[in-house]
């Protein structure tokens, strides 16, 4: 059993390899040197793998490159995969997620805030024009980040369910496979506008869906913790219990309902750890309590935050945990959060981690 850990940094994908158990790993040279690769998907429902990777080059532009052989070689289409048709008046400035979906089906978000949708396993791209023609859109803003489409989760058992969050604009919906769109915001607050309970307009840093009720969500808001258990319909705050509740990921267990862990930071103004500590809180019942890990990570004061896609977990028994930091640590638990151990330090800016055991 192989289990990968794919490592999207500022400068470049690493590829880390465990070939027991996790227990230890091998990291690659830079894939794409130089390049911020913002997004990473394993797609592992083939006869063998499938990585992707959103390559934000600055001189030839956005794309998304495809791998067959881990990281081996790469393919990438002559004519750019991502690009608004013409009459949208916008360029693709980010691929910012890729998420596989139903057989063949791709899903990226990109910046600006739009989805796009492959059936072709992720060779090539069509925009899905309802979201973009949003009577919405107008009024969707920028984050400190930028204006985009970094969530998008299929739903499990049908496929013509699609959750996707953005900054900002917050959560919206399709039922009918992307034909039509609702916001889904619901008791979600934005605290900086003059309504601080809007329809739309909410800074969303991340949704998860739990890993065994697929009715039910957790998100990290910019400024709040929330959780839904109809789909979206009504979210309540989950955030009483943690030290902070500013952050970025939330990553829910792979099949054990109610499991979820994230990393919370001081403020907006303060995005560092609570008390300079490096720790994973963790909740077993769905966010009505939290508890704090740490054994493992580092000891003395921690300066970095954890961005929104750079924490993650595999499908391995018991479920992998794994984040990275702005400072260029990979941290890895075999426990599911319990302890910790260092894959590896020293990289550039961790974007985003993806894993998977092949």
């Amino acid at each position: 059993m192989t289990d990968l850990l794919a490592i999207g940094t500022k400068k470049g994908l690493f590829l880390a390899i465990s070939e027991d158990d996790r227990r230890s790993w091998k990291v690659s040279s830079a894939h794409f040197p130089g390049t911020a690769i913002y997004a990473v998907a394993i797609d592992n429902r083939g006869k063998e793998p499938r990585l992707l990777a959103g390559v934000d080059n600055s001189h030839f532009g956005p794309s998304v490159s495809i791998s067959d052989d881990l990281g081996a070689t790469w393919q990438e289409p002559d004519m750019a995969p991502l690009a608004f048709p013409a009459d949208a008046g916008a360029a693709v400035e980010r691929v910012w997620q890729i998420t596989p979906a139903a057989p063949g089906v791709v899903y990226a978000g990109v910046q600006p805030s739009a989805l796009f949708r492959s059936e072709d396993g992720g060779r090539t791209y069509e925009l899905v024009r309802a979201l973009w023609d949003h009577p919405h859109r107008p009024e969707w803003g920028a984050g400190f980040g930028g204006q985009a489409v970094h969530t998008i989760l299929p739903h499990p058992d049908d496929p013509s369910r699609v959750l996707v969050a953005m900054s900002t604009g917050g959560v919206y919906r399709t039922t009918d496979g992307g034909d039509s769109w609702a916001p889904a915001n619901k008791g979600i607050k934005a605290y900086f506008l003059p309504d601080p309970w809007p329809e739309f307009g909410q800074c969303v840093h991340k949704v998860a869906r739990d890993g065994a009720d697929p009715e039910r969500y957790y998100a990290q808001n910019h400024h709040g913790v929330y959780r839904t258990a109809d789909g979206g319909d009504t979210w309540q705050s989950i955030a009483e219990p943690l030290p902070a509740d500013f952050g970025f990921p939330i990553v829910a267990h792979p099949r054990r309902s109610g499991t979820l862990w994230t990393f919370p930071l001081v403020s907006d103004g303060q995005r560092e750890p609570v008390d300079l500590c490096c720790r994973v809180f963790r909740s077993t019942d769905a966010g009505e309590s939290w508890h704090p890990h740490q054994a493992g990570l580092p000891e003395e004061p921690f300066y970095s935050p954890v961005l929104r896609d750079a924490m993650c977990a595999d499908d391995a028994e018991p479920a992998g945990v794994y984040f990275g930091t702005r400072s260029g640590e990979v941290f890895a638990s075999r426990d599911e959060g319990e302890s910790w151990s260092s894959v590896a330090t020293h990289l550039p800016d961790v974007l985003c981690v993806r894993a998977a055991t092949l």
